[in-house]
């Protein structure tokens, strides 16, 4: 198995933790000397823990994605997670919280049953046949498969359970007077965006002279604006890969998608925002290489459209930092939570004040999820 396949797993997994977005430190280390715990209780929640463990594992995933995402040292990773120690352990309180409602409304089956569509889906990438298979070929890489699927069944309790008690709440209580209001007062919201269909011949410059390659781009450029068949260029040059190492281009044409001047790069943008349909830019240094851009297509903007239910959506989405920090909240103030008391002092503050925005804020329900398979639009789009 590829390395590519530890980087696909191990990115879904960092992606669900807590801490991709909320680092968080260590506990302080125990006295040189002092007797080793096999596990200290951080926080009593109702009849679960939060322990030193949970803590230790977030932290070291933490430190890992800042690393691999933010580019950061080892030295800054640890100085960003140390200053947040407390965030996560609320988090970790919230997530307590939030399987022990899970259960309580009946959402255990029908999460496991995502988490393990998830899984099979992961397979069938990796042109695995089975959940077992993917399992060996993950110990095979140094992954657990049991850490895996809790990342993936608290992630999905997370969704399951704020969609259902804040989400549809939030949605199904509009008034059509408010929607209909908030409509007329922010109908730019809600006008048809100006988009732009694409096509691109990417050349790699990695292990290759820089000036090679551009002088290639160039000639390919001259080519396409002769009168070459752009597609036909793409299917012979361009030399865009999947995540598996496969060409792109005999399958695509060199077709990359659909997109709004702000879903791109800002470089991307600046090439193509003044070309006409059928216009292809010089060559874009890009990371990794050149590439040429041909506009497919060009939809100018169009006049405001009213959807009630995406007008729905976008009032929604607005409400939910509140509307979930105040469930969090909710559920913190009906639970049973006693914090030890080398974690109180930090801790208590954000018990009575403040959620976490990893676990208040996982992506809403009714926004449409990206394509996990579409390697041909990561180069384009913006970076998270």
């Amino acid at each position: 198995m590829s390395n590519k396949f530890l980087m696909r797993v191990g990115a879904a997994v960092f992606g669900l933790t807590i801490l991709t977005a909320l680092a968080v430190a260590p506990v302080c280390a125990q006295e040189e000397g002092a007797p080793r715990v096999v596990d200290e209780v951080i926080a009593q929640v109702n009849d679960q823990v939060v322990t030193l463990s949970m803590l230790k594992r977030e932290m070291k995933n933490a430190k890992e994605s800042l690393k691999q995402q933010a580019g950061m040292t080892e030295e800054q990773a640890q100085t960003e997670v140390n200053k947040r120690q407390p965030e996560i352990i609320l988090a970790l309180i919230n997530e307590q919280l939030i399987m022990e409602k899970g259960k309580e409304i009946g959402a255990a089956d029908d999460v496991e049953k995502q988490v393990n569509q998830r899984l099979l889906e992961i397979a069938r990438e990796q042109n695995l046949k089975t959940i077992e298979a993917l399992e060996e070929a993950m110990r095979a890489e140094g992954l657990d498969p049991a850490t895996v699927r809790q990342s993936f069944r608290l992630e999905a309790m997370k969704n399951t359970v704020l969609g259902s008690e804040v989400d549809r709440r939030i949605y199904f209580s509009l008034t059509d007077s408010e929607v209909k209001t908030y409509y007329e007062t922010h109908k730019d919201k809600f006008r048809k965006p100006e988009t732009f269909t694409l096509s691109e011949i990417f050349l790699s410059n990695v292990g290759k002279p820089d000036a090679d390659v551009l002088a290639r781009a160039q000639k390919l450029v001259a080519q396409a604006r002769g009168g070459a068949d752009f597609a036909a260029l793409a299917v012979a040059q361009s030399e865009r890969e999947d995540s598996t190492g496969k060409r792109l281009a005999p399958e695509t044409k060199g077709k990359v998608g659909t997109f709004t001047l702000d879903q791109l790069d800002k470089i991307i943008a600046d090439a193509i925002k003044n070309v006409r349909a059928g216009g292809i830019t010089d060559p874009v240094k890009i990371e990794q290489g050149y590439t040429l851009i041909r506009v497919d297509e060009h939809t100018p903007q169009g006049e405001p459209v009213f959807d009630e239910q995406k007008v729905r959506e976008v009032m929604t989405i607005e409400r939910l930092p509140k509307e979930r920090e105040a469930y969090l909240s909710k559920l913190r103030q009906e639970a049973y939570i006693e914090v030890s008391s080398g974690y109180r002092d930090a801790l208590l503050p954000l018990l009575k004040t403040e959620a976490p925005k990893t676990a208040a804020n996982p992506a809403p329900v009714a926004a449409a999820a990206p394509d996990k398979k579409d390697d041909k639009k990561k180069s384009y789009t913006k970076k998270p």
